[in-house]
């Protein structure tokens, strides 16, 4: 079996799996198990299809970093509850998510599923450095495109990505970024803070879209190229007017828009194998504590035909 390091944007796919898994499903106590279940479920079907050597649940240890908000303060401020003096931003999360988000932390610990945060950070910048830094190839499981920026085949770091559901599963490599984008990669992110994105609360540039953006990069190869090109008349005098008008936001943004790829955390390097006996009992009597039932079931035969492939 090729060695191969699958990461999970662990939050992206438990949101995907409470909003797609009826909850009927329920605890004894009458609590919602469904995120739960479905992400074991996720867990189960990307190990089953992808076979990883490695698995690692990334976690964001903060979803909105207080060094981001400084750059742009309105990264991410929709989505805030209801914003307090002096204390930390909450996201609005449906009661009956946040309340399976302590038991998604324990079902992947009975399956020995390494959790890897990073204090201040997004889980997309523990994604960024365990990528960047991993010397195995590379399979990112996320919604969220940013993180194309990360895609690169020639070390074979490739996205898994989910936004068209699970049963529509796309695999993005360069030549997918090119396909749909006009850029490669490694111009994802400067493409990305051209065009702005509302659901991250990005402004962007006024009236530099998608197609702009691409046609730009294309010309002018990055951000500063094309700064550059603007102030030295090469653009017309309307493109130049508004990279003028959107100069505080280019001069930060790149900073908010990039993944980190240089944190202080490292892969636990767990290969992924079949539970001993204890282990395995464990799983089970917390799938029934839980009712997990069916779904820790098939992620601990997932996991177990794994190790044993390897």
């Amino acid at each position: 079996m090729t060695e191969r390091l699958m990461l999970l944007d662990t939050a992206s796919l438990y949101f995907r799996a409470f909003f797609g898994v009826p909850d009927r499903a329920k605890a004894p106590d009458g609590s919602s198990v469904n995120a739960a279940r479905g992400l074991l479920d996720i867990i189960a079907k990307l190990v089953t299809l992808y076979r990883p050597s490695q698995l690692v649940a990334c976690w964001d240890d903060d979803w909105r970093p207080q060094w981001r908000v400084d750059l742009i303060p309105s990264y991410k401020a929709h989505r805030v509850v209801e914003q307090i003096a002096d204390a930390p931003d909450v996201e609005e999360v449906p009661d009956a998510l946040q309340q399976q988000i302590p038991l998604i932390r324990e079902a992947l610990g009975v399956l020995g599923v390494p959790i890897i945060g990073a204090a201040e950070h997004e889980a997309d910048d523990v994604i960024g450095t365990l990528a960047t830094r991993a010397s195995l190839p590379v399979d990112i499981v996320t919604g969220d495109r940013d993180l194309f920026q990360l895609v690169d085949d020639g070390r074979d770091v490739r996205v898994i990505y989910t936004a068209r559901g699970m049963s529509n599963l796309e695999i993005v490599t360069d030549e997918t970024v090119v396909a749909k984008y006009g850029v490669l990669p490694s111009q994802y992110a400067d493409f990305a803070t051209l065009r702005g994105d509302a659901s991250d609360g990005l402004p962007g540039v006024k009236g530099v879209g998608e197609k702009t953006a691409a046609t730009l990069l294309l010309s002018h190869g990055d951000l500063a190229g094309i700064r550059a090109a603007a102030e030295e008349g090469q653009l017309t005098a309307t493109a130049a007017r508004r990279f003028a008008e959107a100069s505080d936001y280019l001069d930060v943004a790149p900073t908010v828009v990039k993944v980190a790829t240089d944190l202080d955390i490292s892969a636990p390097g767990v290969v992924l194998a079949e539970l001993d006996d204890a282990a395995r009992d464990a799983a089970e009597a917390f799938a029934e504590r839980w009712n997990l039932g069916s779904s820790m079931t098939r992620a601990l035969g997932a996991l177990a035909s794994a190790g044993n492939a390897g």
